[in-house]
């Protein structure tokens, strides 16, 4: 097995993180290994068999080339700053780049502790392993920015959290693994010098585009804003919900990072909160822009350091871009809804979205389900739209709203719901499914995960085997609670 490391973090930044290397599990066992996206990240597998990829992918086997360390990071914990935290349980085996020319990360989490691991045991049960996987590629398969999943691994040993559980080992495939957090790392343990190098160092890796620019870190900022508002934007527009958005996971790249207490919605409400440890509801489904807008004002005060190092008449300008993050994101939600709705980009139609989001609210919608339902409505066939409303004509004074601003556009209706299906998914991780797979697989039955996998990697075409997937929880299920993991 080849991966052709070239391990540019590795390499050009000493001090950056710490050597470390993973614990030996008793008995690992693959449990399931991505082919498809290893054969995209450019792995030769000629020959490998199950055995050889638990080895490597629990951390018992180092591969050639592999440079193990764990990176530093700090970050603002539900708004309070913990000034060292760091990877203390993910190991970085190093880069590969792909045969066309992107560069991803290979990381193990759950393999073992490091020198961040604060007393911890850098383990992870497989509860929490498995759900990181269904969900990243659950968000691959939705269009969304995410880190992946390579692999998972049981380790053969026991993790004890509340209870022993099964341990197991995720390879998550990512970007970088740079977060807001390791800005602020640096800003506040050794100043501009290492804000400096960290900043060039991202745009030479994400962003070499801006390396011209007058202050390259000040373009940074609002590049890593750009990429922050879309993400959102469409976590918001499946109904996803990160659960723990702290500065320690924000990835710079954009990509959604770190799967903890994180769930999709079914009914709606903006106040929806699945976190254990999110007692005051700080990233709700609806306060995530907010969060948004805070955690990038935490980025532009780690920058400062290296944007005022080239001109410090920029320390301004850095104010005003995250000063116009509120409607900077409004424009880029808009637009998706737009597409949700079967809408033109050109509508005038914020007070349409705006009481859309009333309307689901006031009648506890499913969410998800809703916008297969206008679509099938534009068919001629409203069966599926009277079955989520609460009372045939809940949603009248909307729906006619909705079919005015549907009337004037260029195409007709039957267009816009193919197009509308298109953008619309049908089956997600729904709660109650992935708890089920989940406790099936702790007692070592993967069967209803994986066919939970296939669903939810293939979410817009609809199949009648699956119909159950697409359906809400039973009565009696919920309130729904979901814990930190790996």
């Amino acid at each position: 097995m080849d991966f052709a490391f070239d391990n540019s973090f590795h390499d050009s930044m000493e001090g950056f993180y710490a050597p470390a290397e993973a614990a030996k599990p008793s008995a690992p066992k693959l449990l399931i290994f991505n082919r498809e996206l290893a054969q995209r990240l450019g792995i030769d597998l000629d020959g490998a068999t199950d055995e050889q990829l638990a080895r490597i992918f629990s951390g018992e086997e180092l591969p050639g080339g592999a440079n193990p360390l764990a990176l530093a990071y700090a970050g603002h914990q539900f708004g309070h700053f913990s000034p060292q935290l760091g990877d203390g349980r993910a190991l970085l085996l190093g880069e590969v780049v792909t045969p066309d020319g992107e560069r991803f990360d290979i990381q193990l989490k759950g393999s073992g502790p490091t020198p961040f691991s604060r007393n911890g045991d850098g383990r992870a049960a497989i509860g929490p392993v498995l759900r990181e996987y269904l969900m990243s590629e659950a968000m691959a398969a939705l269009g969304v920015p995410t880190t992946r999943s390579l692999a998972a691994v049981a380790t053969g040993d026991r993790v004890q959290r509340e209870q022993a559980h099964p341990g197991a080992v995720l390879t998550r495939i990512a970007s970088s693994h740079i977060r807001v957090g390791t800005f602020q790392f640096f800003a506040a343990h050794f100043g501009a010098d290492h804000v400096v190098q960290l900043s060039d160092y991202v745009i030479r890796r994400h962003f070499p585009d801006l390396a011209d620019t007058a202050n390259p870190h000040l373009a940074l900022l609002n590049r890593v804003i750009g990429l922050q508002c879309d993400l959102v934007a469409q976590w918001l527009g499946v109904g996803f919900i990160h659960g723990v958005m702290n500065t320690d996971n924000v990835a710079v790249s954009g990509e959604t990072i770190d799967y903890g207490p994180c769930a999709f919605m079914d009914r709606f409400s903006v106040n929806t909160v699945f976190s254990s440890i999110d007692a005051n509801g700080r990233y709700a489904y609806g306060r995530q822009p907010q969060m948004l807008h805070w955690n990038m004002a935490r980025f532009a005060e780690a920058l400062l350091p290296a944007i005022h190092a080239v001109d410090p008449a920029d320390v301004e300008a850095a104010k005003d871009i995250v000063n116009e993050i509120p409607e900077r994101f409004r424009t880029v939600w808009h637009a998706l809804i737009r597409f949700k709705l079967g809408l033109d980009q050109s509508a005038d139609d914020a007070t349409l979205i705006d009481n859309l989001f009333d309307a689901l609210e006031t009648n506890g919608v499913d969410f998800t389900s809703f916008f297969r339902a206008l679509a099938m409505l534009l068919r001629g066939d409203g069966s599926m739209l009277e079955r989520l409303l609460p009372a045939p004509d809940a949603m009248a004074p909307w729906i006619a709203e909705w079919w005015e601003h549907i009337e004037r556009e260029a195409i007709g209706p039957l267009e816009i719901a193919d197009a509308m299906d298109a953008v619309n998914p049908v089956y997600i991780p729904r709660n109650h499914l992935v708890e089920a797979a989940l406790g099936a697989a702790e007692t070592g039955d993967l069967a209803p995960w994986l066919e939970l996998l296939e669903v939810v990697r293939n979410p817009y075409t609809p199949r009648p085997v699956w119909a159950l997937f697409a359906g809400p929880a039973p009565t009696g299920f919920g309130p729904y609670t979901t814990y930190c993991g790996t």
